[in-house]
């Protein structure tokens, strides 16, 4: 509990609060989907479990309550912080106990709880990291903090998956709550950051000035319509990759070595080059040719089906997938970074990070039934052709937007 740490530690703290963050997301997502695709939940009833990842699209309607109170005399940003991860990891252990047989109803609402405890933690994390890092390690914390978040979702996805397949689903998930014990430890031993502003004196002044100060740019609306298409096709393929690998008959073990670890190392790549690209080409280009890759990646999947169980196939379509998902991902972050107000970062990015995991939520809702209506086929061909809309906007995002903001598309990109 130190005043100043060193630059180093700085980076350790927002690793570890990375992979807190990473953690907690697939599990309630496509692990516990194949958890119950396993036990005999239909195709329908897996699409509809993407709503208990609500709580990832609403975040920015109690994101205020974490700017505005503070409960504890730990400061505002640990004492939410611990709160989140004490509550997360209690209902991860309560979903372990769980049996897609008998009570698959439950374990969703167990799902959805972890959803929600787990959106306040990413709250808190932005707000910390934003707080914490001084302006000139911001882009190397945000690098770092991705790498965190995505070594959690490496180890509850491809870990998990390789636990149950070797041991049970109840032991993966409580070996996934038991990880969070890292979370807890670093809330405890880092200190709380500087606040270089003042905090919101009043509820009103936290809720509203952020999006009053948002709604005042130019072309709002249809910055936010670009945020809401850009990964659609690519959030509702995702939807349903778990329930293919299962029907096309590949096992835990293959599912957990090829897609997720072979996967995990394609997106930090696609994240890597997608960054350095960016460099060179900027924002607009970046956007426009990542997204033409995400879409065909998507297409991808229809190749695999025709392939049925063959690893080889299984695993270049995953890299193809993973690689162009993450150089988009990078373009997409740089992008809304760009929109937000420095005084109001924490709320306007937990408005747009909202906003960016509709599709992955609300809009997937109904994958399971256009998967048995289409077959998997005509499925990932309608989530190919789904992508167009976000990349017919790019020409006007370019022309009305990013042209008046030269100044903030340059120092991102």
């Amino acid at each position: 509990m130190f005043a100043c740490p060193p630059m180093w530690t700085r980076m350790l703290i927002t690793f570890s609060m990375g992979f807190s963050s990473g953690l907690p997301l697939l599990l309630t997502g496509s692990v516990l989907q194949l958890w119950m695709r396993q036990g005999g939940v239909s195709l329908q009833d897996l699409g509809l479990l993407t709503l208990v990842g609500l709580p990832y699209t609403l975040k920015f309607f109690w994101a205020p309550l974490l700017d505005r109170f503070q409960l504890t005399t730990w400061g505002r940003r640990r004492s939410w912080l611990l709160l989140s991860q004490i509550t997360l990891t209690l209902a991860l252990v309560a979903l372990s106990q769980g049996d897609p047989h008998l009570d698959a109803q439950n374990m969703a609402l167990w799902a959805l709880l972890i959803a929600f405890f787990s959106a306040t933690q990413d709250i808190g994390v932005d707000a910390y990291r934003r707080e914490h890092l001084p302006e000139s390690e911001l882009g190397l914390g945000s690098s770092v903090y991705v790498y965190g978040y995505r070594t959690g979702m490496l180890l509850a996805s491809g870990g998990g998956l390789i636990l149950a397949g070797y041991w049970s689903w109840e032991m993966a998930y409580l070996l996934m709550a038991a990880a969070m014990i890292l979370g807890m430890l670093t809330t405890w031993l880092a200190p709380e950051p500087y606040a270089h502003v003042d905090a919101p004196k009043t509820l009103k002044q936290a809720i509203v000035q952020p999006f009053v100060s948002f709604w005042q740019l130019k072309y709002a609306g249809h910055l936010l319509l670009f945020v809401l298409l850009y990964k659609i096709g690519d959030a509702i393929a995702a939807a349903m990759t778990a329930p293919l690998y299962v029907d096309l008959g590949f096992s835990e073990v293959e599912i957990g070595t090829t897609v997720k670890l072979f996967g995990f190392w394609a997106t930090l790549a696609g994240g890597l080059i997608g960054g350095l690209l960016m460099v060179r080409i900027g924002i607009y280009r970046g956007l426009l040719i990542f997204g033409i890759l995400q879409m065909l990646s998507t297409a991808g999947f229809v190749y695999l089906v025709y392939q049925g169980h063959h690893l080889p196939s299984l695993a270049a379509v995953v890299a193809l997938e993973n690689l162009a998902s993450g150089m988009g991902t990078a373009a997409y972050i740089a992008f809304m970074a760009a929109l937000t107000d420095i005084r109001f970062t924490a709320t306007q990015y937990a408005l747009l990070s909202s906003l960016a995991g509709v599709p992955r939520v609300l809009l997937s809702a109904p994958s399971g039934y256009l998967a048995v209506a289409f077959g998997w086929e005509g499925f990932f061909i309608c989530c190919t052709l789904i992508a167009i809309p976000g990349l017919l906007l790019l020409p006007y995002i370019k022309q009305h937007f990013l042209v008046h903001q030269t100044s903030e598309a340059t120092h991102v990109s």
